[in-house]
């Protein structure tokens, strides 16, 4: 077998007689397992010289170490026999790498998800590439199920179950400092010297501290259903089972197996064969995933890269995303009328960087990178120029007169504005056909989309290159054609209308929030109108009725005249804690009325985003969908707005409609754009 090569990997034996097992996914970018290479390293393992002294295995791809299992694959499982097959042969493989006579060393250069997480959890030690950019985690829950090929057996008994649980139930991937102090990895070392470190492992075998004693105690049922039964009180907080089975499902795996049974594999082949066999959430949250990968390539287009960024207006939207440019990498200058008004930005930023970044030296890198400019000096050098003032025509239209004579003929100049036409700020310009529009979402740093504006004048290069900055600042770019409201705010304005109409009603917040939380929304609408800000958001609201008609709310119109703006101000349609928390009262409605509030909020927004579609905002159904479920957080597992109103059947869909039209009006009809 020595220095043969396979379809997927390379073998290559050296003078210490340790086997270098390097994975190289052919014809692929990233490593991912597909059915071929996870077989080829089945047979690899079978024939391993049991003479070696070790066994380092590795990724070839600069991209990375291992991304998982192949997501096609799990997308074409045709039935529960395919299924079945795909999970024992992982459990199969892995078993066989763990039971290698010799030292196996995993020699992390990159990301390590999923199956690749599972892996490594088969090999007696772990080393990871010193780089802050790496994780290690199981997402397996962010697509409906849990990890299948050993993970929910080996990752326990290695770190023990608390930390286990947190990673499989969150999904979330660790950076290499806490998967070293948790015992995931056992060091943290420079490229220069990973495989040095990785023979010194394998000559040395130094031993391995265990878990402790929770890991210990939870071999015991009655201990297990305790700590189960907070996990899902934490849980539940997050995620309702109904639209969400796969973190419950991993709880009641974790609570009746005990992990140390050589039962525990099989019991995580028939809990996950469930999940896939049953649950329609797998293919809507397999669904969401391709949507985010279509927008990644938008991102991909073209070969423009900012170095320097300069944004104008340091209130929370323009100090956010300076920090978050400045934090991808960006010189970052960040413009307003005074320091004491860009000193607060600053202030966020460095408790994002400390967030994100851990360690000091990275921090005070970012921090460096971000700099206060009152005079706007940095117009002049910068790539990217961001607008991101006050929602006004003739504000925005004087910024960038300015601008546009200071800038740099190959800058961008971008607007971040959340409703304005493109093509009414750009009248004032000498070339209107520069001017694209860059739409951040509140909280820039957690809202992954953004949308990229094309006018009818903006010039095509500029639009490509806007959208591949905003790939290289790790968000995702969506294409969307100038209009009022765009895509996101366009569909949002009618659900925040409808739920402003109910507290017009009479419907209480809490009921309206609840009965949207019920749904599977993240956020009630009413708090999400109070996080937005109400000013700003009546500001949308006139602007989007102006176009599209609809009445203003007269409880909104009342609360911003009486200067309560929502959480900022502490207090809008709730009052607010000193800790930011929304003080609610009881809610004592029933379920019958709740779904119907839900009926209408949704509806709203399934007219106005097939509205959307037929108006060309952006280029197809999916794109709608995509935009609403990473711009608002709207419900996954339902696969998106149109997805959603699919799923229901014509029949049911037109049902409910026609009740909601007999009762509340012809804003619910498909073809009223809104009322």
């Amino acid at each position: 077998m020595a220095n043969q090569t396979y379809k997927h990997w390379k073998l290559e034996t050296d003078d210490n007689q340790i086997l270098w097992l390097g994975f190289d996914r052919q014809d692929k970018t990233v490593n991912a397992f597909s059915l071929d290479a996870l077989s080829e390293l089945g047979k690899i393992a079978d024939g391993i010289d049991k003479n070696l002294t070790g066994v380092v295995i590795y990724s070839l791809k600069s991209t990375g170490f291992i991304a998982g299992a192949d997501i096609n694959v799990i997308r074409d499982l045709s039935g529960p026999d395919d299924a079945r097959h795909f999970i024992e042969l992982g459990q199969t493989v892995f078993d066989k790498v763990e039971k290698l006579p010799m030292t196996t060393v995993a020699l992390i250069n990159g990301f390590c998800m999923g199956g690749g997480t599972e892996l490594i959890l088969s090999c007696d030690h772990r080393i990871v590439y010193d780089d802050p950019s790496i994780t290690i985690g199981l997402p397996e829950v962010k697509l409906g199920f849990h990890p299948g090929w050993g993970g929910t057996v080996r990752l326990p008994r290695l770190v023990g179950p608390m930390h286990a649980m947190d990673m499989m139930l969150t999904g979330r991937g660790i950076r290499a400092g806490a998967a070293k102090r948790m015992g995931l990895v056992d060091a943290i070392v420079p490229e220069r010297q990973a495989k040095r470190s990785a023979i010194y492992f394998i000559k040395t075998k130094p031993a391995r501290k265990g878990p402790g004693v929770v890991a210990y105690l939870a071999r015991f049922k009655p201990l297990r259903s305790l700590f189960a039964d907070y996990l899902r009180k934490q849980t539940s907080k997050k995620a309702r089972k109904a639209h969400y089975p796969s973190p419950y499902a991993m709880i009641d795996l974790f609570e009746r197996t005990n992990i140390n049974s050589h039962k525990a594999y099989k019991a995580e082949a028939d809990s996950i064969l469930s999940l896939l066999d049953h649950s329609e959430t797998v293919k809507n949250l397999v669904r969401v995933f391709d949507l985010q990968e279509k927008l990644k390539q938008f991102g991909k287009d073209g070969d423009f890269k900012a170095q320097h960024v300069h944004v104008i207006g340091a209130g929370i939207m323009g100090g956010d995303i300076a920090a978050w440019c400045a934090l991808q990498g960006c010189t970052v200058t960040l413009q307003d009328r005074e320091v004491k008004f860009i000193a607060p930005a600053i202030k966020r930023a460095y408790k994002l960087f400390k967030k994100k970044l851990k360690k000091d030296r990275p921090v005070q890198a970012a921090m460096d990178r971000l700099i206060p400019d009152v005079t706007g000096k940095g117009i002049e050098r910068a790539d990217v120029i961001i607008e991101a003032i006050f929602e006004n025509l003739e504000a925005k239209q004087a910024v960038f007169k300015d601008v546009e004579k200071r800038a740099k003929k190959s800058a961008i100049l971008a607007t971040n504005t959340s409703s304005l036409e493109i093509d009414k700020i750009n009248t004032v310009m000498r070339s209107p056909k520069r001017l694209v529009g860059i739409h951040f979402f509140n909280p820039v740093a957690m809202m992954p989309l953004v949308e990229v504006i094309e006018g009818e004048k903006t010039d095509k290069k500029v639009f490509q290159n806007a959208l591949a900055f905003v790939g290289q600042i790790k968000k995702l770019p969506i294409p969307v054609k100038s209009s009022p409201g765009f895509l996101v705010n366009r569909i949002l304005m009618p659900y925040l209308m409808e739920c402003m109409t109910m507290v017009d009603e009479g419907i209480s917040a809490p009921t309206i929030d609840r009965a949207a939380k019920e749904f599977g929304m993240p956020m009630g609408p009413v708090e999400l109108a109070d996080l937005v800000g109400l000013d700003v958001a009546i500001s949308v609201v006139k602007e989007f009725a102006n176009v599209y008609g609809g009445q203003v709310s007269k409880t909104v119109t009342q609360l911003v005249d009486a200067g309560h703006f929502g959480k900022k101000t502490g207090q809008g349609f709730y009052k607010y804690d000193k800790k930011g928390k929304a003080i609610k009262s009881k809610d004592s409605s029933s379920k019958k009325e709740r779904k119907e509030i839900s009926e209408r909020l949704i509806m709203r927004i399934i007219n106005e985003a097939n509205a959307c579609v037929a108006e060309k905002i952006v280029a197809d159904a999916d794109l709608v969908d995509a935009g609403i479920i990473f711009g608002t957080g709207f419900a996954p597992f339902t696969g998106g707005p149109l997805h959603y109103a699919n799923s229901l059947g014509n029949d049911k869909l037109t049902s409910i409609r026609q009740h909601l039209i007999d009762v509340y009006g012809e804003r619910f009809s498909p073809e009223q754009k809104a009322a």
